[in-house]
């Protein structure tokens, strides 16, 4: 019997009986055969009565080598995925959300958690569509879930549902059509200038550098106690590179953001000379401006803040707009942009919002212009 060649990449076959080739056909020793598995480790089989043996087997394993390269077909993932539990689906959906900061996991996890997996936790995925969406929307309002929450809760579901769709286990998108909650954010209470001015001198020193970041800069409460004087990387700069998280009362990674990820921001002079009286007075530890009053080897913690604010709010000696929160000095800071004319597009990269669209729902009454003044400008040039 003449030895048969096999195509490359099938692997081989021999016998370490010690005789030559030409007699392994009428040698009684086995043969053995040997190849990469899946994985690309060599492998070795024995046992073999003949040369076709040896090669019907290298050929299955050929075989099953190709399938495994093969990308997953649209029947077998409909079969895979259409009969899991939504929670198994989420879950393993969640694993790849790498991007997420580490607040943003919380969030995801609270929403699923309380609102998202006691209504459709158990339900298969291949029985979505877009009345059994509608239907948790209404059970969320039943339920008295704030819009926000809603919204939320919807945004989730709806990335998890696309997924899904895009694996095609559903002929037809299951939010199509859907209704989404909408979030309207209460108008914000924002102080005048001179409201300002006599706000940021009625609490200490270190409530004047919280407030003029927050009103100058646009930060947020927990990105201003994290102050750091080497995030001053211009003369009119400064890097927004972390926050003290609230529920860790420790320095993290900003809103929406991995660790590392920054944002830069305009830096007036007012609020520059405001960080650098602060240092001169009082100095840094590792560059932080702010610690906590009875513990100067930790962050500044939120309450810090709020029980100065409350403080000046009950004791009526500085004037307060009716229904300003101390977010209001953030909302100054897009005002004070929007009305000098600086793109909204600039205000929500500076802010640090997850989306324009947060901007715009927030802040677009504050935009200068309307469609009457839209007109006159529009017939200006109509009419040169």
């Amino acid at each position: 019997m003449a030895q048969r060649s096999l195509p490359r990449g099938m692997g081989s076959f021999f016998k370490e009986c010690g005789h030559p080739q030409s007699r392994w056909p009428k040698c009684p020793h086995p043969y053995k055969i040997r190849y990469r598995s899946v994985t690309g480790e060599q492998a070795e089989e024995s046992g073999f009565a003949d040369q076709d043996a040896a090669i019907d087997r290298l050929t299955d394993i050929y075989k099953e080598k190709k399938a495994a390269k093969q990308p997953q077909s649209k029947a077998e993932r409909i079969r895979k995925y259409g009969t899991m539990r939504f929670a198994d689906y989420a879950e393993e959906w969640k694993a790849g959300q790498r991007h997420l900061a580490v607040q943003s996991v919380k969030h995801l996890d609270s929403l699923l958690e309380h609102h998202i997996y006691p209504a459709l936790g158990s339900r298969r995925m291949n029985s979505f569509d877009h009345k059994v969406v509608d239907a948790f929307i209404r059970t969320m309002e039943r339920n008295g879930a704030g819009l926000a929450t809603q919204s939320n809760a919807f945004d989730k579901l709806r990335a998890i549902l696309l997924d899904a769709h895009r694996l095609g286990i559903f002929p037809d998108n299951p939010v199509a059509g859907v209704k989404a909650p909408q979030y309207d954010p209460a108008r914000a209470v924002i102080p005048s200038p001179e409201q300002l001015a006599a706000i940021r001198t009625a609490g200490d020193d270190a409530f004047m550098v919280m407030v003029d970041l927050m009103s100058g800069c646009g930060l947020r409460n927990g990105e201003a106690a994290a102050v750091n004087l080497s995030n001053i990387v211009a003369d009119d700069v400064y890097r927004v590179s972390e926050q003290v998280v609230m529920s860790t009362a420790q320095y993290g990674p900003l809103k929406h953001r991995k660790a590392g990820e920054y944002r830069d921001v305009p830096l007036p002079a007012r609020v520059r000379e405001t960080i650098e009286c602060y240092v001169e007075k009082y100095g840094t530890v590792d560059g932080y401006l702010l610690r906590l009053p009875t513990d100067p080897t930790k962050p500044y913690k939120h309450h810090a803040m709020d029980n100065q604010w409350r403080r000046i709010k009950a004791s009526g000696t500085v004037d307060i707009p009716e229904g300003m929160v101390l977010y209001g000095h953030r909302h100054f800071f897009a005002s004070n942009c929007l009305s000098n004319n600086i793109p909204i597009t600039d205000v929500a990269e500076w802010m640090g919002h997850k989306s324009i669209d947060v901007t715009f729902k927030i802040y677009r009454h504050l935009m200068p212009g309307s469609i009457s003044t839209a007109a006159e400008l529009l017939n200006l040039g109509l009419a040169a």
